[in-house]
C-alpha cells in the first residue's frame, strides 16, 4: 500500500535491476521516496526503472537508472553524483550489489575470484558509503542499510568465500555505525535463501526440500527483505544502529543452515 513515509527523501539502491534490489527500490518508491537504481547492464537497469515507476504508480522521473559496476570506483562516483544532480539529496543508501562466482571449500578457492567477491561485496559498499557521506550524509544525516546474509553469521561450506565477505560486511556495518553517528544510522539485514535468480542454484529443482528446513516452511521473497530494509531506513527505527537483523524464516533458530 502506497504511503508518504519517505516523501521528500531520496534513496540509492545498488544492484537493483532485479531480485532483492528491485524489491527494495519498489518498496521505497511506494512509500514516497525518489530512487536511483544501479546495475551493470544498461538495458536491464533502464527497463527496471521503467517497470518500477509503473509498478509503484509514480512518475517516471521519480526513478533514475544509472548503469555501472559497483566494483568500479568511477561508476560508484557517477551514481552518487547523478543522484544529487537529479534529486538534490541522498538520504538512504542501500548496499545490495553482490556477487558469488565461486562455490566450495576455501582451500580450493581461486584467489582471484575471492578478491573479486570481497572487492564487490565489501570494498565497494564502503566506497559507496564514503561517497554518500561526503556528498550529503555528513551534513544532513540519513541511513545506510547493507544487505548481508545468514552465510555471514554461520559457516556454510558451500558458499564459503561469499559467507566470509558477508561476515566482513557485518563487521563493517558495526564500525560505520559508531563512526557515522549520531547523524547517520548504519544497519544490515541478513537474509537466508530468497527466491531470486542470484540464489537459484541453492534451491532449483528442490524448492520443497530446501523450504522444509525452515520453521516457516517456505523460502524468502524479495518483498520479505524489502519491508525490513524500509523499516530500518525509516524514522520508526530511529534508535537502531549497528545491528544486523535476520530475515530468514527462522532458519538459524534451528541451529543449522539447512
Amino acid at each position: 500500500m502506497a504511503t508518504d513515509e519517505f516523501a521528500g527523501r531520496t534513496a540509492l539502491v545498488t544492484g537493483a535491476s532485479r531480485g532483492i534490489g528491485y524489491g527494495i527500490a519498489l518498496e521505497l518508491l511506494t512509500r514516497g521516496a525518489t530512487v536511483t537504481i544501479t546495475a551493470r547492464k544498461p538495458d536491464a537497469v533502464t527497463r527496471a526503472a521503467d517497470t518500477l515507476a509503473s509498478a509503484a504508480g509514480v512518475p517516471a522521473d521519480h526513478v533514475l537508472a544509472v548503469p555501472g559496476n559497483a566494483g568500479n570506483a568511477e561508476d560508484r562516483e557517477q551514481a552518487v553524483t547523478r543522484t544529487i544532480e537529479q534529486f538534490g539529496r541522498l538520504d538512504v543508501l542501500v548496499n545490495n550489489a553482490g556477487i558469488n562466482p565461486t562455490f566450495g571449500p576455501l582451500v580450493d578457492a581461486d584467489l582471484d575470484a575471492v578478491r573479486k567477491i570481497f572487492d564487490t561485496n565489501v570494498v565497494a559498499a564502503l566506497g559507496f558509503v564514503q561517497l554518500a557521506w561526503k556528498a550529503w550524509l555528513a551534513e544532513h544525516g540519513g541511513a545506510v542499510v547493507n544487505i548481508a546474509s545468514v552465510g555471514g553469521l554461520r559457516s556454510t561450506g558451500a558458499i564459503a568465500a561469499y559467507g566470509a565477505s558477508k561476515a566482513a560486511l557485518i563487521r563493517l556495518t558495526e564500525e560505520l555505525a559508531w563512526q557515522l553517528g549520531p547523524k547517520v544510522r548504519v544497519n544490515a539485514v541478513a537474509p537466508a535463501v530468497v527466491k531470486t535468480r542470484f540464489a537459484e542454484a541453492l534451491y532449483s529443482g528442490r524448492e520443497d526440500e530446501a523450504a522444509a528446513a525452515y520453521p516457516l516452511r517456505r523460502l524468502g521473497t524479495p518483498e520479505d527483505v524489502a519491508r525490513l530494509v524500509a523499516f530500518l531506513a525509516s524514522d520508526a527505527a530511529a534508535w537502531i544502529t549497528g545491528d544486523t537483523v535476520r530475515v530468514d524464516g527462522g532458519l538459524l533458530s534451528t541451529g543449522s543452515l539447512g
